[in-house]
């Protein structure tokens, strides 16, 4: 009964967090699925304990990350395309909130690995610049810099899809 108290505290905690972070790498919802699964499991077959919650939480941002990273790899090693797969036709762009937030997150998925990692976890998960160095394995220069590089790219991918300068 412990245990599965346990695993429903860790699908409460962290579920949303490892799906959004692995859909921000593999722009797949399947994918993010399953790297969510693979990490909850891990998580939950971890024999040592954390020193506390944000030790646990950065434990999870890092599996996550590295679960992706070496999905991304295997797909590089060998490439393939689904049959059924064509591409719509792009929509035309609103103004409104909710499409302001869809074409901001199309941007972040646009931007290099590791800016968009950066930029994920500085604006969807509020992470210091601190905690994204730790994140990331890089120091807290390169991890500011890799805030300052995605958001100087991620303001250009805006202005190419049409965001005026005060909109940004």
């Amino acid at each position: 009964m412990r245990a599965k108290k346990q695993a429903v505290r860790l699908v409460n905690d962290y579920a949303d967090l490892i799906l959004r972070l692995s859909y921000t790498y593999l722009g797949s919802t399947a994918d993010a699925e399953d790297v969510c699964q693979e990490v909850l499991l891990k998580l939950l077959g971890r024999a040592e304990g954390f020193e506390g919650p944000e030790h646990e939480r950065a434990w999870v941002v890092r599996v996550t990350a590295n679960h992706c990273k070496d999905l991304l790899r295997r797909r590089a090693a060998r490439p393939t395309v689904a049959l059924d797969e064509a591409p719509e036709p792009a929509a035309p762009e609103t103004v409104d909130a909710r499409g302001r937030a869809e074409l901001v997150l199309r941007a972040v998925m646009r931007l290099p690995l590791e800016y968009r990692e950066a930029i994920f976890l500085r604006y969807y998960e509020n992470y210091s610049v601190r905690d994204i160095a730790r994140a990331c394995g890089c120091g807290e220069d390169a991890a500011a810099a890799r805030l300052s590089r995605g958001r100087a790219k991620l303001k250009v991918l805006l202005k190419e899809a049409g965001y005026d300068e005060e909109d940004l």
